[in-house]
């Protein structure tokens, strides 16, 4: 009798519940949804490319340079900030020396001081001032494009002689209208425009370390 209880015990086991099953099902569809959506919105995004190649360009140029790059954004878009810097102060795919770029979006007590002091709209624009020089390079994640700290922040930046990069949705907003190179990639929701900034970032750390490592390999050979 035991055996045939563990049997009866293992046989429900092996087998899907209807409530499995279910979820199965949503997680299969919302791929199949996912995959259309990026699909369309990535076929779109090749005939922007040359805003990414001049954000590309504008990057490599700040750091073989000596400058600094600062990045900043809300929410989802500051978890990107952090992840840009981290690839590029640590490393993506190739060993090399770090490169110098800061996450604005970091230091908690600095944050919160200034959110306390003087609004949350410069918490962004009073790091720009304190960190940024001329020719360093400042980047603004939004998934609006309208976010008045980073708008504020692009305006410190111009004010000092940064260049301004923005990666926004698709909608036109006044971020690009401070900036010197504007991507705006062709989603309009949230998820996917942030998914797509992903991929953003992802090609220029991966087209960085490229040029910045091939650089530095022709010079310690002496070339």
């Amino acid at each position: 009798m035991f055996g045939q209880e563990k049997r009866v015990v293992l046989a429900s086991l092996a087998r899907p519940t209807l409530l499995e099953t279910e979820y199965h099902d949503l997680v299969v569809n919302a791929l199949a949804d996912r995959r259309a959506m990026l699909d369309t919105a990535l076929a779109k995004f090749a005939a922007r490319a040359g805003a990414v190649a001049e954000a590309a360009a504008r990057l490599v140029e700040t750091l073989q340079t000596g400058h600094k790059v600062l990045i900043a954004g809300n929410g989802g878009s500051a978890a990107e900030a952090q992840h840009f810097a981290a690839e590029l102060v640590g490393r993506f795919k190739r060993e090399r020396a770090p490169y110098a770029v800061l996450a604005l979006t970091t230091d908690t007590s600095i944050l919160t001081a200034v959110a306390n002091d003087y609004g949350y709209h410069d918490v962004f624009a009073r790091q720009v001032r304190a960190f940024g020089q001329p020719d360093d390079l400042l980047i603004t994640f939004s998934t609006s494009g309208e976010s008045e700290n980073l708008v504020r922040a692009a305006q410190a930046g111009r004010e000092h002689m940064l260049t301004v990069v923005s990666i926004a949705g698709d909608r036109p907003n006044r971020l690009e209208r401070l900036s010197d190179v504007s991507i705006r990639v062709p989603a309009l929701d949230t998820d996917i425009v942030q998914e797509l900034h992903l991929t953003v970032l992802h090609m220029l750390c991966d087209i960085v370390e490229q040029k910045l490592a091939a650089a530095d390999w022709k010079e310690d050979a002496g070339q």
